[in-house]
């Protein structure tokens, strides 16, 4: 792909006028806005200046590279912007940046995008362009700039392949050999000009090297065993988590990613002299378990939190097949259709790996990869096997196990799958040095899944089928009263945090609920509780305009499309800027919604979908004035609490 076609012509700004950090992205983020890049400024300003605090993207040399990566981008693009008399951009030098570069890039970016965005980020690293970047004046001379530069490293590139494809083979000179892995949080940028940095800088030194990176468009350059084996000393310049239990017994450096940028000539001589500390896989597990920072609670919520982000997929992607196929079921070809039977079956069988998924992860997230299968296996037995207790012993996946764990024994064999490799680990510390090869590969694996298995089948699956059973009862049997109570505690919970640890407990105990007895009531009462924080906002900056900024009445416009579909966290912008009004009004709203639900006896049997799945509410017009009034009593409480001088 020509670099070119995402350095658009009409976004530069050749003269931006900015004097400040936050002044310079509020005009790029601007740009952007006015040319259609972007379709929510304030959601991409958002995410910029969450990527700036994770570190500064000013890195040196007079350059910027502020990026983001999300639903509001329209088209990969980059926006260059050049600054005669500077910016103080926080950068790593100190010094003022001149050259800016802004990269957008949408949710689904192809490859094709991404790879053209790693082009640039290293092109970057060359200081003949950056200094005629500096004197270009039109943004056809920029044109031309890249497009020259492109050429050359295309060129290059095809060289150093055929030298890295000499180093992959057993070394036969006398030049040193290291390896590096590069990896930044959004992996657009800087994962890129590390690694361009330290290939330019071993060329230099006469060393060979080869660079993983840990990017966008996934993991390339994979580092094989024989490589590792080979390298005189590793290189991890990296600010996210990467694979590292292959590096067990080798000199190796950890450095953020900028120092891959910054420092390479001091990390490949590092490497080179294996003037590093050897990594021990067990060891440093042990450590990051020792060390972890922040309370019990929140550990605990992060692994948890791990576990939930990758299983949500497959709720909502099972959940909505599901609900399409009851709409088909009751309106088009009935219970013996293909449509439905087509639909049904492939949202069930994505149902089935909710459970394991979400305790697999679980695992990870404690003990790494070691814990990745047996959290599975233990998820797995939590739907589908039964205790020692009773009930069929059965790994058919269509099979309703007689007293299956569910959704809360899932949850606990993540827990323990993790924590016992955690154990696992410790314990084999103490094994001679020429068995570290079978840990991973036999020792972890099988005491992993026997431990795990044995306390799933014998304690835990009994257990938790007679609190599944208990809470079934408690839910079949509740009187309307006590239903509308806890439709008022759960609604009101997913307005607290929108989205953070509140809102997501509640969201899991109804999915949890839905999953163990096939009633939707909770589902209805935290989907309905989940859209008041959009709507209401919606409500408050369309009728009291003068109370809101731009900005805000612009998201205020979004917010009713991201409130029929149950997505709260479009509210967090307003909640950010002024949260006592903003959460305070929404919990209301919320309760009031989540306890009509309950009142008029709403059943919604899917967990996603807000209003969009009406049909299938078993009150659907319950549903929807359950919705409107708590939307409504929470935009007006706002709009009338709102301080007009607060508007800007």
């Amino acid at each position: 792909m020509d670099i070119r076609e995402l350095l658009l012509k009409d976004a530069m700004i050749m003269d931006l006028k900015a004097s400040t950090k936050e002044e310079a992205i509020s005009e790029m983020v601007h740009q952007y806005f006015v040319t259609g890049v972007i379709n929510d400024e304030d959601l991409y300003k958002k995410d910029i200046v969450a990527r700036e605090k994770q570190s500064t993207t000013g890195i040196g040399d007079g350059i910027a590279m502020p990026h983001a990566k999300d639903k509001a981008v329209q088209r990969a693009t980059v926006l260059f912007a050049k600054s005669e008399k500077g910016v103080d951009y926080d950068a790593l030098d100190g010094n003022p940046v001149h050259l800016f570069f802004m990269i957008a890039a949408p949710e689904g970016a192809n490859n094709t995008h991404l790879q053209a965005l790693a082009t640039l980020s290293g092109l970057l690293i060359d200081p003949t362009l950056v200094a005629k970047l500096k004197q270009a004046q039109t943004p056809d001379e920029v044109h031309q700039l890249f497009a020259d530069a492109q050429a050359q490293k295309e060129e290059k590139d095809q060289a150093e392949e055929k030298k890295e494809q000499q180093a992959a083979a057993p070394a036969s000179s006398d030049r040193p050999y290291v390896v590096a892995v590069t990896a930044c949080p959004t992996g657009i940028a800087h994962t890129y000009m590390a690694e361009e940095a330290l290939k330019k800088q071993a060329e230099a030194m006469g060393v060979d090297i080869k660079v993983e990176t840990n990017g966008s468009e996934g993991v390339k350059h994979l580092l094989t065993a024989d490589e590792i084996q080979r390298a005189a000393g590793v290189i991890i310049a990296a600010d996210k988590k990467v694979e590292m239990a292959r590096f067990n017994g080798k000199h190796l450096i950890n450095r953020p990613v900028v120092d891959g940028i910054k420092k390479p000539e001091e990390l490949i001589t590092k490497a080179v002299n294996a003037d590093a500390p050897v990594y021990h896989a067990d060891a440093a597990a042990a450590e990051e378990e020792d060390d972890a920072t922040g309370s019990i609670g929140s550990k605990i919520y992060k692994d948890l939190m791990n576990g939930i982000s990758h299983m949500l997929p497959f709720v909502v992607g099972g959940g909505i097949l599901m609900a399409l196929s009851f709409v088909i079921e009751q309106y088009l070809g009935g219970p013996k259709s293909t449509g439905f039977i087509f639909l049904n079956n492939a949202g069930s069988l994505a149902f089935a790996f909710m459970i394991p998924v979400l305790a697999g992860y679980i695992a990870e997230s404690i003990g790494d990869r070691p814990a990745l299968m047996p959290g599975f296996v233990g998820g797995f037995m939590a739907t589908v096997y039964s205790g020692s207790f009773g009930g069929a012993y059965t790994a058919n996946v269509m099979t309703n196990a007689k007293s299956a764990a569910g959704f809360l024994g899932g949850i606990a064999a993540g827990f323990i799958a993790g924590y016992l490799t955690i154990f696992l680990k410790k314990v084999f510390t103490k094994l001679p040095k020429s068995l570290e090869g079978m840990k991973p590969m036999l020792l972890y694996p099988i005491f992993g899944l026997l431990l795990v298995a044995l306390i799933m089948f014998f304690i835990v699956n009994p257990i938790f089928a007679i609190i599944n059973t208990w809470v079934t009862a408690f839910l079949n049997h509740m009187g309307t009263g006590n239903a509308v109570l806890l439709g008022i505690v759960l609604g009101g919970m997913m307005s607290i945090d929108m989205g953070g640890p509140f809102n997501k407990a509640a969201y899991v105990f109804a999915v949890a609920a839905f999953t163990s007895t096939n009633n939707g009531n909770l589902m209805a009462a935290v989907m309905a509780g989940g859209m008041i924080p959009p709507f209401a906002t919606a409500i408050a900056t369309a009728f009291w305009p003068k109370k809101f900024t731009d900005d805000e009445r612009k998201a205020g416009i979004t917010n009713w499309v991201l409130g029929f579909s149950f997505i709260t966290e479009g509210a967090i912008p307003f909640a950010t800027a002024d949260p006592l009004r903003v959460i305070g009004s929404c919990i209301v709203g919320s309760a009031i919604a989540g306890g009509l639900t309950q009142f008029w006896h709403v059943s919604v049997p899917a967990p996603h979908g807000g209003l969009w799945v009406t049909p299938l509410a078993t009150n659907a017009f319950g549903y929807i004035f359950a919705v409107v009034i708590g939307a409504i009593v929470s935009g007006i409480i706002l709009g009338m609490w709102k301080q007009v001088k607060e508007a800007k």
